[in-house]
């Protein structure tokens, strides 16, 4: 029998309130009970009978079908009382809501609703899958011992299967079982819109109630719609299970996080936290990006809720939150989308298009309408039930190119016979659409690597549409030629200025993020030359150089604290060597980086437009000096200076191209921030001798390897 297979696609055509012909009124199946009572709403009982090893039936001329009843069931170890769910058939939300993104995230997977059974509400989960090729589902939970014969699901339209199981409550563990088309059995899946999930061993997925959160950010929430590139952005990239450990060596939880972390970026001066993949991931190893739970916080850290706390007191302490979002890829483990229904259901089954040979992994099909429909809602629901502030998209140039990593034979040309995803390109542009539509203080941040033609310009004029885009070429030609010896820069000057050619074609985030720091190429302290002062005096005088660039900045932790160390997942940052001035110095000076970045609109306004930067001085080589000016759109302006060398330059002469006098910011030698302390004037006056080309000139002392920040007064 194909109930007891856990093989049968239309339960409802044989469960339940069955008024018809054959005199049979009501029909249960319930696999190990010994007898079945149905108490109607009228308080009348009738036993049921047994009709066959699990099943029980009601005879006789009785219409149930819009009739509220309860079920006494006997087990050999008790009794239970639960409401059938066959009784309830009408269970599809109404309209096109499982078809709009910005909807399907409130009613697919597993939902708490009520629905009336005759004048009755009656609470518990509606479940809904879409597994087009799967010839039998059913869920499965501890509420049912893990029996797929018990709740078999209702094959629906549109390839969706559907149940809705009364009295189920917040907290419940599920899986779905699926039969592939010719009936064999698959492993236990994970629900793809699961809302919680657990760790090993089970990897169930868990019902949880979106709506019990109750936010108290929205003051933030309601703050004026702003042009982020014209805004101070200055990200802290943080892993969470090893920016810091408890004293036995465990995470924190979220709240643990909340009530350490945000004290430390408000004191810090970041404006935002942008936080590596929270999504669920089977393996810590992945740091996030082999996800599987795409629509549940990581439970490693605690709870949704508490990931939602998190996210508040945040926001309460005026810190944005930017998710690490994987649309790419995703893992081949037998609990999550692999193989889903029997079929490649959410990749190309073909490797060529279907397979990330690098990563191990499978990619999206994204010319597939439900894998389209699922990413966008995905993304749509982190800024609506989490209230985070931006998505930083992984590996987007892996999306665009179907020739990514590939030899010349193991790729598919697209119909045109070229080498671009014009599926990733439409998806990636609908998600942007669709998220600055229904978000506009939101923001989307691409990793892309390559030279993509308007990565973040809008859609509308042939772009991506992304807000911003990550300096992949800024930070590679800038850390080369860091890692030479001050004596051979010279020999590489062009390297330094090049990134500048390009600076304004798309809106740049200037990215020092984790994966220069992983993988053998150590930290950036141990990129620099030099002994040990030098090495940190390169460190800091390259810090101060990226905030006086044009880009917001993005620092991965432990930068700030000259972490000697390469990044470690498995423990915590080096917060030991904050003992030693060296390390202290320099966090002192990133702190005060930021909060010059933040506070100085010449510094950030312009970041995206040419009309931000002007070049003072790019080709002294020889001395491997450095200097531009930075200006907001009022004309306020700020100089800034860099000496690549461990050679004081005194007496320095720059030409100027205004009268007045340069008041110092910062200079990154400061003795404050265990520098050399070679004196930089307070105040430096310009003098009406030309240089450089200009009428006017200053003449500054130039501490060996750093970068000074000067404000221009007239």
């Amino acid at each position: 029998m194909q109930l007891e297979r856990a093989a049968f696609s239309d339960p409802f055509s044989f469960l339940g309130p069955q008024y018809d012909a054959n005199g049979i009124a009501l029909r249960v199946w319930i696999p190990g009970a010994e007898s079945v009572t149905v108490e109607l709403q009228n308080g009348q009982k009738y036993p049921l009978t047994r009709e066959a090893d699990s099943g029980f039936i009601l005879t006789g001329d009785m219409d149930l079908t819009t009739a509220y009843y309860q079920l006494h069931i006997s087990w050999p170890k008790g009794e239970q009382t639960i409401h059938d769910p066959y009784q309830f058939h009408s269970i599809l939300p109404a309209g096109d809501a499982l078809t709009t993104p910005s909807q399907m995230h409130c009613e697919m997977g597993a939902q708490l609703i009520t629905l009336q059974q005759g004048n009755t509400p009656v609470a518990g989960v509606r479940f809904l899958v879409f597994a087009p090729h799967a010839s039998a589902v059913s869920v499965v939970g501890e509420f049912n011992a893990w029996d797929g014969r018990r709740h078999p699901l209702q094959r629906l339209d549109d390839g969706l299967w559907g149940l809705f199981i009364p009295d189920l409550k917040e907290g419940t563990q599920y899986k779905f079982e699926l039969k592939d088309s010719q009936g064999n059995g698959l492993p236990h899946k994970a629900d793809p819109w699961g809302y919680a999930s657990e760790q090993y061993p089970s990897f169930s997925s868990q019902v949880y109630d979106q709506s019990r959160y109750q936010w108290q950010d929205k003051q933030w929430q309601q703050r004026p719609v702003t042009a982020k590139h014209q805004e101070a952005l200055s990200f802290y990239e943080l892993h969470a299970g090893s920016w810091r450990r408890n004293e036995q060596g465990e995470f924190l939880t979220y709240r643990e996080l909340a009530a350490t972390l945000i004290p430390y970026i408000v004191d810090m001066g970041y404006t935002h936290i942008e936080l590596m993949p929270v999504s669920e991931h089977p393996f810590y190893g992945s740091w996030g990006y082999q996800p599987i739970g795409l629509f549940s916080p990581t439970s490693r850290f605690g709870s949704p809720d508490d990931f939602k706390y998190f996210v508040d007191q945040c926001h309460q302490a005026g810190i944005g939150i930017v998710l690490d979002w994987v649309p790419a890829h995703f893992p081949s483990d037998d609990h999550g989308l692999a193989n889903f229904d029997g079929t490649a259901l959410y990749n190309d089954p073909d490797p060529r298009r279907g397979w990330h040979q690098d990563w191990q992994s499978y990619i999206y099909d994204y010319g597939r309408d439900h894998v389209r429909r699922f990413l966008v809602s995905n993304a749509l629901f982190w800024f609506e039930h989490y209230h985070i502030d931006g998505l930083r998209v992984d590996a987007v140039a892996s999306m665009l190119y179907l020739d990514y990593s590939r030899e010349h034979d193991q790729w598919i040309p697209n119909h045109d016979g070229g080498n671009e995803n014009y599926d990733a390109i439409s998806l990636l542009r609908w998600m942007n659409e669709e998220v600055y539509r229904h978000y506009p203080n939101a923001m989307t941040i691409a990793e892309e690597s390559t030279a993509f033609p308007g990565v973040s310009k809008p859609t509308d004029m042939g772009g991506l549409g992304f807000g911003f885009k990550w300096n992949m070429g800024w930070m590679h030609d800038s850390l080369s030629y860091m890692q030479e010896e001050p004596i051979n820069r010279k020999y590489h000057h062009d390297t330094i200025t090049f990134p500048l050619v390009y600076a304004f074609s798309e809106n740049y985030v200037l990215s020092l993020s984790h994966d220069e720091v992983v993988y053998g190429k150590g930290s950036l302290l141990d990129k620099m030359p030099g002994d040990e002062w030098q090495k940190t005096a390169n460190l800091r005088a390259y810090l101060g150089y990226m905030y006086g660039q044009p880009g917001k900045k993005l620092n991965f932790m432990g930068a700030e604290i000259a972490q000697s160390a390469e990044w470690a997942h498995e423990g915590q940052l080096e917060w030991h060597w904050l003992e030693y001035p060296r390390h202290s110095g320099t966090q002192a000076l990133v702190r005060d980086l930021n909060k010059m970045y933040t506070s100085v609109p010449a510094l950030y306004e312009q970041d995206c437009s040419p009309e931000g930067f002007e070049w003072r001085l790019m080709d002294d080589a020889e001395q491997s000096i450095l200097a531009h000016e930075r200006f907001a759109l009022n004309g306020d302006k700020v100089l800034v200076i860099s000496n690549f060398t461990p050679v004081p330059r005194l007496g320095y002469t720059l030409g100027v191209p205004q009268t007045g006098q340069y008041e110092l910011l910062i200079n990154t030698d400061s003795k404050a921030y265990w520098g050399s302390g070679v004196a930089v004037n307070s105040v430096i006056p310009t003098q009406a001798v030309s240089s450089h080309g200009l009428d006017n000139s200053i003449v500054i002392d130039l501490p060996p390897l750093s970068t000074v920040f000067l404000s221009f007064k007239k």
